[in-house]
Parts: structure tokens; C-alpha cells; sequence
């Protein structure tokens, strides 16, 4: 395995910082917070201008062509400046659509994610803790037509996605659905998720779906959404301790900097650690996955890095702040914020570690 990014994704990572830090400054972030939607709209419009949108998807359907990993370098990028627009959800809704749609789907559904037109979004939570298995939400054929019944919790930006892909369980297990949001049978209670980002709690009363794919196909998303989720939380701590160094560096006490200090340097040091550990298993897992070769065990070890040290570097920076640390006109809070809420998405690191033990009990590969 080489970890190495090529000149291409080089020139990505590159592309995406300058992008976010010319469009996503902390004036800008604080604008779109108190907007209706808390989308950035603008940054969307340039996300997708420059490619950088549909990088992933398939270039007959107006993207780039390129794969998991690229897509991953730019999430990482937009958590280092907690960037509030909606890429992996729509990218990986589009991406699933790609991958297991029919030309019809796919015609209708994913040029519009590719060029900024319109968004995606996924559902895969339900409400309790989250499992791997078949999920609660049960889809039913009559007569060649898929219904839903049951519930998805925290859906991210349903009040501006035109479709959602959620996961139900078919008599022959589980599979994944597209479903319109305004259609009959489905109700949306809007609420927001800690980052302050606009979600629902989606019900379905018989709702109308089209299926999408059977067999692999819920696990296959899972494991694309989990290490999109890493790849932002690296980017989060990372511009957490970025913006820690600056302060730091800046902030006198007794007659130095506060960053000459031992103990702030211990912090530090942890950061570190932590930030390289998660870095490296969320490489390895996105290898094989760009490989096509079996992720074992590497998916959840990656997510559970994480989720548990994740939080651990952003909880440290925002201690290293002392009072300023706390407060929201600062900005270190929102990384604070992100933080905590990707260590809560698709289970929190308990979660993580039961299904990685559930996964080790029934003889799955260890991939070390």
C-alpha cells in the first residue's frame, strides 16, 4: 500500500484549500449560520464549477471520473474549514446511484448532483443505537411497486433534497431505495443536528420508493459514508490544532508564548499522534475500497479512530484556548461543534467497537 498522494490529488487538495479559503472564511460561515438554509449556496455554485462537485462521479454523467480517494481529499479539506455545504451526502447519494441505478436513475439523478443543480441526500440511521444488519424501516412489493413503512432519523438537508437513498429490509434482506421526499406517505420533522445544520426525521406511511440495490449494496454505502465521515474529522482536528498553534504562538504568559510551555506541548503532541493514527487507517481502508478488494476489518477501525480520537483532539484544542476556547464568536468552536457531531453519526465509538467485535466473532479478516 503506498499512502503517497499522486500529482492529481495533490492538485485537488490544493484546488479545494484555495477554494474554501477564498469562499469559506469564518465572516462567510457566520453569514450562511443565520441564513434559512445554513447552506452556502455561493460555495456550492464553485464547488461545482470547478469539478470539484462531482469529482467521483462518472464522467458520462458530467463528473470527473476519478474515485473514492480524490473524493476524500476534498472532504478533508472542507472539515478543515468546517465549510457548511452538503458534499458528502450528495456525492455519495449520486455515487450509490451510479453504482447500482438503472440508466434511468441514473440519467435523472446524478448530472444534477454533478453540476450543483440539485442535491441528495442519505438515510441510513434509525432511531436507537446503530447496528449493522437489516434495518427497521420494512419495503414492501405489490404488483412491481416498492412502499415504505417505517422511520429515519437525523437525515441530513431534507428541506432542500430532492430524493433521499435510505435502507429498508426486503424479504430477501436488506436493500437500498430511492425515495421523493414530497411524495404522499412521507413526513419530514425538520430539526438541526449539533453543528447547527438543518436535518429531519423522515416517517414513512407506505411511501412510494423505487428500489435501487439489493445484496451489498446498503453495506457498500455504509462503508463509503463511514470513512467519509474520517476523512472529515481528520480535516476538523487538523484545523483545530492549526488555529490552536496560531493562538498559542500569539498568546503570552509570563513573559512567552503559552506554545513554549511543556504541557501545551504534551497537548499538542497527543494531537498529533492521534491526527496520524487516523490518517493512516482511513488511507488503508480507502485503498482497498478503491481496489476492490475485501476492507475486512479496516472500514470500522478507521471510523472508530475517528470518532474517539477525533473528539479527543478537538476537545484539547478547545481546552488549549482556555476561555476563548468557549466562545462562539471565536472559531474554534465549530470544529468543537463537528467534532462531536461526526463522533455521533452512524453510532458513537462504543457503537464502533461492538460491531468491530461482532465483525472479529464471526472471522472477519483483520487487515493490519
Amino acid at each position: 500500500m503506498d499512502f503517497t498522494f499522486s500529482e492529481e490529488q495533490e492538485a485537488i487538495r490544493t484546488l479545494a484549500d484555495e477554494v474554501f479559503t477564498s469562499r469559506a472564511g469564518i465572516d462567510r460561515v457566520k453569514q450562511v449560520e443565520l441564513g434559512d438554509e445554513r447552506i452556502d449556496r455561493d460555495l456550492w455554485r464553485e464547488l461545482a464549477t470547478t469539478g470539484l462537485l462531482g469529482i467521483a462521479l462518472p464522467e458520462a454523467l458530467g463528473g470527473g471520473g476519478l474515485g473514492l480517494a480524490e473524493l476524500y481529499v476534498l472532504l478533508e479539506q472542507q472539515g478543515r474549514h468546517v465549510a457548511p455545504v452538503p458534499i458528502w451526502q450528495s456525492a455519495l447519494a449520486a455515487l450509490a446511484v451510479a453504482e447500482f441505478g438503472t440508466d434511468a436513475q441514473r440519467t435523472a439523478l446524478v448530472p444534477g448532483v454533478a453540476d450543483g443543480s440539485s442535491f441528495l441526500t442519505i438515510g441510513l440511521e434509525e432511531f436507537g443505537p446503530f447496528v449493522d444488519g437489516d434495518p427497521a424501516t420494512v419495503a414492501t412489493e405489490t404488483d412491481g411497486r416498492w412502499t415504505l413503512t417505517g422511520a429515519k432519523a437525523v437525515v441530513p438537508i431534507t428541506h432542500v433534497a430532492d430524493r433521499a437513498i435510505v435502507s429498508a429490509t426486503t424479504p430477501s434482506g436488506a436493500a437500498l431505495f430511492v425515495v421523493d421526499l414530497a411524495a404522499a406517505g412521507v413526513s419530514v420533522q425538520q430539526t438541526q443536528s449539533t453543528t447547527w445544520e438543518i436535518c429531519g426525521n423522515v416517517t414513512f406511511e407506505s411511501a412510494p420508493a423505487e428500489l435501487l440495490g439489493g445484496g451489498d449494496a446498503v453495506q457498500w454505502l455504509i462503508d463509503r459514508v463511514q470513512l467519509a465521515l474520517a476523512a472529515i474529522q481528520i480535516g476538523v482536528g487538523s484545523g483545530a490544532v492549526a488555529q490552536a498553534v496560531t493562538y498559542l504562538n500569539g498568546r503570552h504568559q509570563f513573559g512567552r508564548p503559552l506554545a513554549t510551555f511543556q504541557a501545551v506541548g504534551h497537548q499538542l503532541a497527543d494531537c498529533y499522534i492521534d491526527l496520524e493514527a487516523m490518517r493512516v487507517t482511513l488511507w488503508q481502508a480507502a485503498w482497498l475500497l478503491s481496489e476492490n478488494q475485501d476492507p475486512g476489518t479496516s472500514v470500522l477501525v478507521a471510523k472508530w479512530w475517528a470518532t474517539d480520537a477525533g473528539q479527543r483532539v478537538v476537545h484539547r484544542t478547545t481546552h488549549l484556548h482556555g476561555g476563548m476556547g468557549v466562545d462562539t464568536d471565536y472559531p474554534v468552536h465549530r470544529h468543537l461543534l463537528w467534532g462531536k457531531q461526526i463522533g455521533a453519526t452512524l453510532g458513537g465509538s462504543a457503537s464502533d467497537l461492538a460491531r468491530l467485535g461482532a465483525q472479529l466473532a464471526s472471522g472477519v479478516e483483520v487487515v493490519a
